[in-house]
């Protein structure tokens, strides 16, 4: 079978990114992208869709951390779509529901070739010490138009940050690991148009 690896390196005035994925890992990763509360994010995900992850990233953080943060998911979203190919083969559509103690999400992903976010956080905390929470929005934004997927995330319950985010990045986690599957029965591309 092919390995559904991909290798991306996004340069700009802003930032400097570089991002590696091997959907058929162990979930090892190895994140530096100057952001503690990013990495532990993206550890995570990595950790729990068993995607092995290598983020290294620089970036104009004295200005903002906007760069840096959408940047990293139109390259990891890039990284995502290369690795897939044309997609034959996979189960396509992922779901998962993840507690993390008084948090609770759902996620759902479809990697149907179409790209659209619904971002729906009961938990409505701004900050987690200098991280503006906002940005995982834009980071998610830039994934999904890069990675060419509908994600659906709901965070149905916790006011604690920490916790409402892990929840939904492990949900997000488990969810592309289903969908990333390969599904044996499937011979063809999971689509009735015959093309995602």
């Amino acid at each position: 079978m092919k390995a559904r690896k991909a290798s991306i390196k996004r340069k700009t005035s802003e930032t400097d990114i570089t991002v590696e994925v091997n959907l058929d890992g162990t979930g090892k990763y190895k994140v530096d992208t100057g952001l503690p509360f990013m990495n532990h994010m993206l550890e995570l995900l990595s950790k729990h869709s068993l995607i092995d992850l290598t983020i290294k990233a620089k970036g104009d953080l004295e200005v903002d951390y906007h760069h840096t943060v959408e940047d990293i998911g139109l390259a990891f979203g890039t990284a995502l779509d290369k690795a897939l190919g044309t997609r034959k083969g996979i189960s396509r559509y992922g779901y998962a529901y993840i507690p993390m103690d008084d948090a609770l999400s759902r996620v759902v992903v479809d990697l149907g070739g179409r790209p659209y976010l619904v971002n729906s956080m009961v938990c409505k905390k701004r900050k987690i010490l200098e991280f503006d929470l906002s940005l995982l929005k834009e980071f998610l934004q830039a994934f999904v138009v890069q990675g060419r997927l509908n994600l659906h995330i709901e965070q149905m319950l916790g006011q604690e940050a920490h916790h409402a985010y892990e929840s939904v990045f492990k949900g997000l986690a488990r969810a592309l690991r289903m969908a990333c599957t390969r599904d044996t029965r499937e011979t063809g591309v999971p689509s009735s148009k015959g093309k995602i």
